[in-house]
């Protein structure tokens, strides 16, 4: 069975760049086969600022919207995280995203394809990682980094480097070593 990789939209804002970028890094995963590729968008979920009223290590959801997003990251051995950087850190969407679940999200591996201006998002995938941490997630060292990320994007297609290309098989690569190196831990403890 292959495991499932979700490669997450987290932009949500209108106009966003990262929707096309998304889908390329979809399309590269997908035919990179070493995952079951799925891509998932944040704005598709429409998670409002975090409502829930108990505490997400309990997993005793009382809203639709939770138990859904429980279930997508649930179904997820990894996770690819696509994202902008925001006053040199990650959208508020996401953070909102990791902290409304906590066990869905451990002993997974996640990488980060970050996007922006000479930076190429890189401060921001610094901040989450501490918070991946925390949620028992492992984040690895390869990465795409897309720098002046508007001049890649024209009439909705997102036109990669060479650097872009390569950076992003040798992520898949790494992330598949992980994401099996940890199956034994996302089982039910004995």
């Amino acid at each position: 069975m292959s495991l499932v990789l979700h490669t997450v939209v987290c932009s949500t804002r209108p106009g966003r760049v990262g929707l096309p970028v998304a889908r390329w890094f979809d399309e590269v995963a997908r035919q990179n086969g070493r995952f079951d590729a799925r891509l998932v968008d944040l704005a598709e979920f429409a998670l409002p600022i975090y409502d829930e009223p108990k505490h997400p290590v309990l997993q005793q959801y009382a809203h639709d919207h939770t138990r859904r997003w429980s279930a997508s990251v649930d179904a997820a051995d990894a996770f690819v995280f696509v994202m902008p950087e925001y006053n040199y850190g990650p959208p508020p969407s996401l953070l909102n995203a990791l902290n409304y679940v906590y066990k869905e999200w451990n002993y997974k591996p996640a990488a980060f394809v970050s996007y922006g201006g000479v930076s190429g998002g890189l401060r921001a995938v610094q901040l989450a990682k501490q918070t991946l941490t925390t949620l028992k997630m492992v984040p690895i060292v390869e990465a795409v980094a897309v720098q002046m990320v508007a001049q890649h994007v024209k009439d909705g297609q997102f036109s990669p480097l060479e650097v872009h290309q390569t950076s992003a098989t040798a992520m898949l690569n790494e992330l598949n070593r992980w994401a099996e190196a940890l199956t034994s831990l996302r089982r039910p403890a004995a």
